[in-house]
């Protein structure tokens, strides 16, 4: 499922979470920072979407997932030659930061994740594209 701001940038974010409530909370604030958003339920969803081809300027991937996990399917995104998207790897778990980065994330943030935690995530994002353009 995609998801549009008013006023989006050319921003595209793919959300990787199982859990409704995180799902809504993240994807509002990605709409927020005016990021065109694309939900998946699980991480083999996130790795069939870059299968068909899709692209996408950040992930953010929570960890434990039915399915496929976080950190399984970064490893299986970034053995593709996917390594211009940004990978954050996003949960609770005390123990996660250690498992996505390894994976092949380019940041880990403890949930639960705040506007002013991802804001400049974004801002990031969105420089490192307008300096690719020029």
């Amino acid at each position: 499922m995609e998801l549009k701001a008013k006023g989006s940038t050319s921003i595209k974010a793919l959300l990787v979470e199982d859990i409704g409530v995180c799902r809504l909370v993240l994807s509002t604030f990605l709409l927020r920072l005016h990021c065109e958003v694309t939900l998946a339920m699980n991480g083999k969803e996130a790795v069939d979407l870059f299968l068909e081809g899709k692209k996408f300027d950040i992930v953010l991937f929570d960890k434990d997932m039915p399915v496929m996990t976080g950190p399984e399917a970064i490893v299986k995104i970034r053995a593709m030659g996917e390594t211009d998207v940004k990978i954050v790897g996003v949960s609770a778990d005390n123990h996660a930061m250690e498992a996505f980065i390894s994976a092949g994330a380019d940041l880990f943030v403890p949930k639960p994740i705040r506007m002013e935690a991802l804001g400049p995530i974004i801002q990031d994002v969105i420089n490192k594209k307008t300096n690719d353009m020029v």
